[in-house]
């Protein structure tokens, strides 16, 4: 192994009590439906952990950095996760970017879930303990061209969701008709009317020309959050909606690193930051981006319309975080077709939803036990998840 890719070894630091010579031994990946992206870590004592590098729309860029750091940390001591973490993000000279970060995600959450197996505690445990006992959570319901919102709302209440998220649009053009928008204002007013909680994700779709009107019209009602009410990249822009309206702005699933962040919470452009922890380099990164949040007073808030392993260390992180206000799941969300968030999961009750809250899991790890099986059996042939696009009237490409 080169010196710059030489992991700390236990002769190296002078004092050194609880060293495991645990190592690395196998990190294979997971191809599976409905879009997800498994890595399973096993290591030389006979230990097993699962992580989750979902990238959506882009499974084989993902697949590409993997195998590369898979052959870079073959070996490495399962204890240094915040040493492999480092290594793998700087090495090679460029760093960041959402292909880098997800596949580091996959590897750190994996090592984070077999440390805890290894110890006999959950990963809430590792990250300094609990400060609730309780995460509260959402789910999805309308779909990309939503409708029957009022009927897919009773249902999320029934099944014990006090809050939801649909998007606010189908798709817009840059400058579209006012009309346009009281639709989403309709939608809103017909959760609200069931009793339960609505963020409302602009989805990117909606641009600056419009972005105002929508936050104005949906204001009265009460909205929970409006998510990326522009595309990343507007922070000024962004931040002069927040002066606009009352209602939090929430965004971040689009970001991956604490610099990423920063300049959105230095320009006050966010009141809820929503990190992935399956792009943003795992439960190391993600939750220093929420430590980085607190210092501004802005909530966390995870984006997770992923598989079960996301869900479960998102969780782990909003267990220990004193800001972390809310957390997406994607249950039922409509993109999942072929298989559902419960799918490969052997204890479901894990994720068991009651009065809007999941409690703290038990368990060793990460507190999810996957179906090893079921996995291996279902990616044999599972081609990559592909993204579509819309065009306007006039054959211009909108946004998604």
């Amino acid at each position: 192994m080169p010196t710059s890719l030489r992991p700390l070894s236990a002769t190296s630091i002078l004092v050194n009590v609880c060293q495991s010579t645990d190592r690395i031994k196998k990190i294979e990946y997971f191809r599976v439906p409905p879009r997800w992206m498994f890595v399973r870590i096993e290591s030389t004592g006979g230990y097993v952990g699962w992580g989750e590098a979902t990238l959506e729309c882009h499974d084989e860029a993902v697949e590409g950095a993997l195998s590369h750091l898979i052959r870079l940390y073959t070996g490495w001591p399962t204890d240094n996760i915040e040493d492999l973490w480092q290594a793998a993000y700087r090495t090679g000279f460029y760093r960041g970017g959402e292909v880098l970060m997800s596949a580091i995600a996959g590897i750190d959450i994996a090592l984070w879930d077999l440390k805890g197996k290894r110890l006999g505690v959950p990963v809430w445990s590792l990250l300094g303990g609990l400060v609730r006992e309780r995460v509260q959570v959402y789910c999805w319901i309308g779909g990309d061209r939503p409708d029957d919102v009022a009927a897919q709302a009773i249902e999320k209440k029934q099944a014990g969701f006090k809050a939801v998220k649909m998007n606010a649009t189908e798709a817009l053009a840059r400058l579209d008709s006012p009309a346009k928008l009281q639709a989403s204002v309709d939608r809103l007013k017909a959760v609200r009317a069931q009793g339960l909680d609505a963020g409302v994700d602009f989805h990117g779709r909606v641009h600056r020309p419009m972005a105002k009107q929508l936050a104005t019209l949906l204001e009265p009602h009460g909205p929970l959050f409006i998510e990326e009410p522009l595309l990343p990249g507007f922070i000024p822009e962004i931040a002069a909606i927040a002066r606009h309206t009352s209602v939090p702005i929430a965004l971040g699933e689009r970001l991956f690193t604490r610099q990423d962040f920063r300049p959105y919470l230095e320009q006050g452009a966010v009141d809820i930051v929503q990190p992935d922890v399956s792009h943003a380099g795992g439960i190391s990164e993600t939750r220093r981006i929420a430590i980085l949040a607190e210092a501004f007073d802005v909530g966390f808030a995870p984006h997770c319309p992923n598989g079960p392993i996301a869900l479960a260390a998102s969780i782990a992180m909003d267990l220990t975080v004193p800001n972390f206000v809310i957390q997406e799941m994607s249950w039922k969300i409509h993109y999942n077709v072929g298989a559902d968030l419960l799918t490969y999961v052997k204890n479901p009750d894990v994720f068991k939803v009651v009065d809007g809250m999941i409690k703290a899991p038990l368990g060793s790890g990460l507190g999810v036990e996957i179906d090893e099986e079921l996995v291996r059996k279902v990616s044999k042939d599972h081609k990559p998840w592909e993204g579509s696009f819309w065009r306007g009237d006039d054959g211009a490409v909108w946004e998604w």
